[in-house]
Formats: C-alpha cells, structure tokens, sequence
C-alpha cells in the first residue's frame, strides 16, 4: 500500500529535471538572441561611423585641393646633410684612381654618381668624374660637362673626397704615360665590404679601375648615417646643372607661376615602361607586337599576364586614369599641369580623354621662349627634347612645381628621385597614386560601375602619403625617402635627431633657389675649417 505521498515523492525530482531542461534552453537562445543583437549593434555602429567619417573634412575620403598646393606639414624636421660627427677631409694620398661609367636614365646616372662619391670615400680614392653612357639610352652625347656644373661639383666635395676630371699622366723610365685602369663588374648592390676588400685590392695592384656599369652597384641601405648623408650632399648640393638648363628652366617656371599655382605630372606611359610591365592589351595589334619586340630585345624572358598584372596595380597608369584620379580628388579643369615625359606611346588617342577632363596642358617645348637671350638655348634644348638635356629641364620645373604627381615610380625611374629632393627641398606636395588598391576600381568602371567610383577613389588616395615624412619602408629607395637621415628636428642640438650647432653648418654650397614671383636668389658660401663648419651668407 502506497504511503501518502510517495506519488509524489517520486514525481518532484523528474520534474524538476524537465524544468532545468527548459530554463537550459531558453537560457542558450537567450545567449544566441543576445549575441545576434551585439553583432547588429556593432555592424551599425560600424557603418554609421564610416557615413560619419566621409562627411567629416578629415575623412580620408575628403582630401582638401587648397591645401596639397602648399608645403606638406614638416613636423618640426629641416633638411639637413652635415656631418654629426668626427669626418676628416680626405687624407693627403690617396689609394689610386676610381673610374665609373654611369649607365641608364637621368635618376639612375645621379644615383650612380652619389654611389660613386661614397665608394670613392670609402676606399680613399681619387674619383675621376663620372662618365655618362648616353649614347645607348638617350643619343645624346651631352656627358657630365654638358650637363652638370663641374667646378660646383668639384668645390662642393672638396671635404668628402678628391676629384679629378681625368687620371692624369705619369713619367715612369723617362716616358710620360696614363694609368690604365683595371677593369672590374661590380655586384648589384654590393656591400662595402666589396669595395673595401676585392676593388680595393685591384686599385692598389693597376693604381685605378674602372667600374662599369655602375648602375644599383652598391647597397643603398648602410648602417652608416654619415655615408647616407654624404649620399644627400653629392645628389641636392654638389650635383647641379649648368647655367643654361637652369636659366631655361627658371624661365619655364617663371610662365607657369604667373598663371598661378600649377602641378606637374611625369606621365611614365612610354614603349619602354609598357614593354617591361607587360602590359599589352590596350593596344592595336601591331602596338603589341612593337611593345612584345622591345620586350624580348631588352628584357628578361618572363611570362606575363596582362589581367593578371593590371589587376595587381603592376601596369602604369593610362592618360585617362590619371585625369579620373585627379577629378575624383577634387582637382578642376582650371588646374594648370606640366607634363614631364618621353614619346607617349599609342598616339594621341590616349591623350584626348585627359585633354578632354584637363585641358590646360602644356610641356617644356610648349612654354620654351622665343626671345632672343634664350635662343641658343631653345635650339639646344628643341635638338635634345628627348635627351638628357630636356629631361634634366623637366627635372627642374618638376622640382620647383606646387605639386608633383609620378604615374609609375620604380624604383629606377625619373620620378624616384624627384620625389626624394622634392622631400628634401622643403617637403612639397606629391601625388603618389596607390595602383594596387585603385586597379580594382577602374576595372569595375570599365565593367560599368559607376556609383560610388570618385568617393573610393578619393577614400583610397586619401590614405597616401602627400610630402610629409614618413618612415622608409622596404621596397622604398633611400633616393626617395632619405628621412631621417638627412634631415634634424628645428630647436634640438643633441642627439641623432638634433640640427647641427651654429658651428657645424652645411657643406660648402652654391645652390642657387631659382627666381619666381615667390621666391629669390640666394648664393651660399660655406668655408671648411678644421675645427668646424663655418658658414659665410651673402643673399642677393
């Protein structure tokens, strides 16, 4: 007989267990509802927060034209390229005469000479002055003497090293004879220990060598702030170019600026840039055949994928892209453009649609005078505008412009160390477009998407760099980016980051600042002393 309440008893504990279960589960959709919900709250904050930041002025998707046509902002950092340290002037004898041949374009010849000086420095060698092969690349026999100021060159780096303009004779037996230097292929981007061991060596055993070529022939990153800085001083003081190309580019200059502001653009749309990205199939079919010849004539044999490439950002920009790029950031058809660039490939038919978006164009043979004081050099630079010279008059009103905008800047390219000086020069405005992350973009444009296209573009080009310094980071040249080396922070006198004291001045000097309706001539003298840097202004 069952005892009263066993029934129950027995009952309590399961139904327990099923109400455990029940608060179980709801308890677990309660959690999953709860973290559906934090999710939703944080997509909308997200999403909210980027409609914030587009409206906002200081979005990166809001990029303010006014003000890229100023300086960028320097951080309290001034170019500076004065030894910090302990450097002598060269000893009295030297270990024997360097010779090299500068191979390649106008940026690689001046990194060429940079990378000479400090090689010459470093095995205490007489530099002859640098030999320029012009021929294979531009036809122009210009060479050193034709375009760079020698005596400057040979004053400016009188402390660093002894340069001479040839090896001179020797009498040896009775006979008067000149030094045959040794022959020698240096690695690409050989450490300084191949100079200080291997070419040392040969030097010591002929009395010269002869290094060539001497294109990216040494290391570019060296542990040594001094001998980067000894880098800057041979490449924005030392080499400068000879009057005539300067007057020239001052009276290109000088148009533009009574216009107002106006920017230059390096259009790097030529056969041989095109050949070498492999990028093909916007041209007719013979084009691709010209592009496809010069290819296998003067490059390494490598597949390449058209598609593949562009997708990448690995093709440089077309016309076109460039005056979207520039429409989208907020430039108007009232912008005045200099173009620096070679032959453009293809014909003028990728040239109308920029035409057509930025039609005050103009370039060096556009904007030569036609007075009589320039005449020669007019006909001069009319008989060499794909030279040296013209490029080198290219390299100065791009120097000088408000901004700068390289469309493909390699690190063996025009731009590379335009880009550099126009940093060292007082941090100019650049327009460095980011391929890689605007390639999508265009491609989806092409396929018909136009919504949204100018806002993302501007969003992409507002994550650029536009001057100011920044760090160097791998692939980025030292020619390009040579903070912080050559530069110190203004009202600091110790320490790495510090200006030089009074006494410790800049190199001897003679940079003239070309004349515009904003800035003045000014002539700097600076004498060595053994004791210092003693610095003598006389402003004009």
């Amino acid at each position: 007989m069952r005892r009263p309440g066993e029934g129950m008893m027995l009952k309590r504990p399961y139904y327990n267990r099923h109400q455990l279960k029940q608060v179980k589960g709801l308890f677990g959709r309660f959690t999953i509802v709860a973290f559906l919900i934090v999710i939703l709250i944080i997509y909308f904050i997200v999403i909210s927060t980027s409609k914030t930041n587009y409206l906002s002025p200081e979005s990166p998707s809001e990029i303010n034209v006014q003000k890229l046509w100023n300086p960028a902002d320097s951080g309290g950092w001034k170019p500076s390229s004065t030894p910090r340290s302990n450097w002598p002037p060269p000893p009295n004898e030297s270990n024997g005469f360097l010779r090299v041949r500068c191979n390649g374009g106008l940026n690689q010849q001046r990194t060429a000479i940079c990378n000479a000086v400090l090689a010459a420095r470093i095995m205490n060698a007489t530099l002859v002055l640098p030999e320029l092969d012009t021929n294979s690349y531009w036809h122009d026999d210009s060479g050193f003497q034709g375009l760079y100021d020698v005596d400057i060159f040979i004053r400016a780096l009188r402390y660093d090293v002894r340069i001479v303009e040839s090896i001179p004779e020797i009498r040896k037996n009775g006979k008067t004879k000149k030094i045959k230097a040794f022959q020698l292929r240096p690695p690409r981007d050989a450490s300084i220990t191949w100079y200080t061991t291997t070419a040392l060596e040969k030097m010591k055993e002929h009395g010269a060598i002869y290094l060539t070529p001497f294109s990216h022939r040494l290391a570019e990153e060296i542990n040594n702030p001094e001998y980067q800085r000894l880098r800057c001083r041979v490449n924005y003081h030392a080499l400068r170019f000879k009057p005539h190309i300067m007057q020239l580019s001052q009276s290109i200059v000088a148009k533009l600026r009574s216009q107002g502001h106006f920017m230059s653009i390096h259009l790097r749309f030529e056969k041989d840039m095109l050949a070498f990205a492999g990028c093909f199939d916007i041209f007719s079919p013979h084009e691709q055949k010209v592009l496809m010849k010069y290819r296998k004539e003067n490059f390494a044999e490598k597949k390449l994928v058209y598609s593949e490439r562009r997708a990448i950002g690995k093709c440089p920009l077309t016309p076109e892209e460039v005056g979207l790029v520039l429409r989208a950031m907020g430039f108007d058809n009232s912008t005045r453009i200099y173009l620096a660039a070679g032959e453009l490939f293809g014909g003028d038919r990728f040239m109308k649609p920029f035409r057509a978006i930025f039609p005050k164009l103009q370039n060096h043979t556009t904007l030569v005078d036609t007075d009589t004081d320039s005449s020669n050099s007019n006909d001069l630079l009319t008989d060499n505008t794909q030279g040296l010279i013209g490029s080198a008059v290219d390299y100065m009103v791009c120097l000088l412009s408000d901004i700068f905008m390289p469309t493909y800047d390699g690190p063996s390219n025009f731009a590379n160390n335009l880009l550099g000086h126009r940093l060292y020069y007082g941090f100019r405005s650049n327009i460095r477009p980011d391929r890689k992350n605007l390639a999508p973009l265009f491609i989806k444009r092409e396929e018909g998407e136009f919504v949204g296209f100018e806002a993302a573009v501007r969003r992409v080009m507002g994550r650029t760099n536009f001057g100011g310094p920044h760090k160097r980071v791998s692939p980025e040249s030292f020619y390009t980016n040579s903070w912080p080396e050559c530069f110190c922070r203004a009202g600091v006198v110790t320490g790495e980051d510090g200006c030089p004291q009074e006494n410790m001045m800049e190199v001897l000097e003679e940079r003239v600042l070309l004349t515009s309706s904003r800035e003045t001539k000014v002539f700097s003298r600076k004498i060595w002393r053994n004791d210092g840097w003693l610095q003598k202004l006389t402003e004009n």
